[in-house]
């Protein structure tokens, strides 16, 4: 029988928090995270809850999301394997008013916030890793605040498919593959439209040949074209000018 204990140790070691730890430090650290496994579509956050917890995503894939007055869902975020997200003021972590579901069978770990200001006091690169982290994923929300507010669905399609390039691409030839398959409801939930209008959209883009969907997965053929239909191009132009 494989070694359990290895193995939560080994996906332990790949969160991105973790890597300035050393192997002893996360085989101690492994013996404090109580942890989960989760089944497709078990929503384990939701707004009832109300302590401060960090959840460490050791496999698979979670969807942070909203429900919208019109009775919809929102889709916040989309975390994968090897991060960290949740309820805690300490790190900007907020979940309030959202769901926390996992999008495959997946593996998460709870740390409490006196865990993370503890391991913060003993290994400061920690605390600068999560800096490092909600930087980047502040500038990701912006991007698509903005999206939402300003642009039209082909726009904020493309938009969303250069994130995802940017966040868990994968080099496919001359292009990139989006690993995960997303429906055209589910990349609706994240851009703020209905199927409808995402498939048309897509449709746009699959005629000037800047993505393609084969076996069900997002290929991207020409990055640089997706940035100007998303928009990023022309804004780029621009300040150069």
């Amino acid at each position: 029988m494989p070694d359990t204990n290895a193995e939560r140790i080994r996906l332990l070691s790949l969160v991105d928090i973790l890597e300035p730890l050393t192997g002893e430090e996360i085989e101690n650290l492994n013996g404090q995270l109580p942890d989960r496994r989760l089944q497709t579509g078990e929503i384990f956050f939701g707004p009832q809850d109300r302590s401060e917890r960090l959840f460490l995503l050791q496999s698979g894939r979670v969807r942070i999301f909203r429900s919208t007055p019109e009775g919809g869902e929102f889709t916040l975020a989309v975390v994968e394997a090897g991060t960290v997200f949740g309820e805690m003021a300490l790190t900007g972590q907020r979940l309030e008013g959202a769901y926390a579901q996992a999008l495959t069978p997946s593996q998460v770990s709870t740390m409490l916030r006196a865990d993370l200001e503890r391991l913060i006091l003993e290994k400061p690169e920690v605390g600068l890793r999560i800096m490092q982290l909600l930087s980047e994923r502040l500038r990701r929300q912006e991007t698509r605040l903005e999206d939402v507010s300003t642009k039209d669905v082909k726009a904020r399609l493309a938009s969303i498919i250069v994130l995802m390039v940017e966040s868990e691409g994968v080099r496919s030839g001359a292009g990139y593959r989006i690993p995960a398959h997303y429906t055209h409801e589910r990349l609706g939930t994240m851009i703020g439209a209905n199927r409808t209008a995402v498939t048309r959209a897509f449709g746009l883009l699959q005629d000037e040949g800047v993505v393609q969907l084969r076996r069900r997965l997002i290929y991207v053929s020409d990055l640089e074209a997706l940035r100007w239909s998303a928009g990023y191009g022309a804004a780029q132009s621009e300040e150069a000018e």
